[in-house]
């Protein structure tokens, strides 16, 4: 099994900046997409921002040039540096995380999740 920790969040003004992280623990054999979502208004995770094995980067239009996504393969963690931040960015944010474990087998994980809002 892989497990997924999540750290960061919380609380932060209109402009303000935060970074979320979300470390994998576990029968790692490799990892090929590190992923970020966010839960909407009805409560469906959407698609933030995404990194693969190759360091090509992918983003949802709204969080272009403000949001940054960055992996740490030593550590087998991925960030989410998120500048100028808007009331609307205010969610729950849910890393996943897909590979291969040990065994050969596939895996996709989901991270708890961690809540930010964007308040004055």
């Amino acid at each position: 099994q892989v497990q997924l920790v999540q750290s960061g969040g919380g609380l932060v003004q209109p402009g303000g900046s935060l970074r979320l992280s979300c470390a994998a623990a576990g029968s790692i054999g490799r990892i090929y997409t590190m992923e970020w979502y966010r839960q909407d208004p009805g409560n469906h995770r959407e698609f933030v921002a995404r990194i693969i094995s190759t360091g090509n980067t992918l983003y949802e239009d709204s969080v272009k040039g403000r949001f940054t996504i960055s992996s740490d393969n030593t550590k087998n963690t991925v960030y989410l540096q998120m500048n100028r931040l808007k009331p609307e960015d205010t969610s729950g944010y849910y890393c996943k995380m897909a590979g291969i474990e040990l065994s050969g087998e596939v895996f996709g994980s989901w991270g708890q999740g961690t809540q930010v809002t964007v308040s004055s």
